[in-house]
């Protein structure tokens, strides 16, 4: 699986694997990553905004 592709998938974007294994830990996981995926896009986006002040 591409690195875009599961990007896609924590983000909502492409619809998931079915074939992937599925269990607590992984959704734990899922979720920490997609927390920390849009906590760098928000962040970016305040630095963005920020230098074209």
């Amino acid at each position: 699986m591409g690195v875009f592709r599961q990007i896609g998938e924590y983000l909502w974007l492409v619809k998931k694997d079915p074939d992937a294994p599925k269990g607590k830990w992984i959704g734990y996981m899922h979720f920490i990553n997609r927390l920390s995926i849009l906590l760098f896009l928000v962040a970016i986006i305040i630095m963005v905004v920020r230098m074209l002040r």
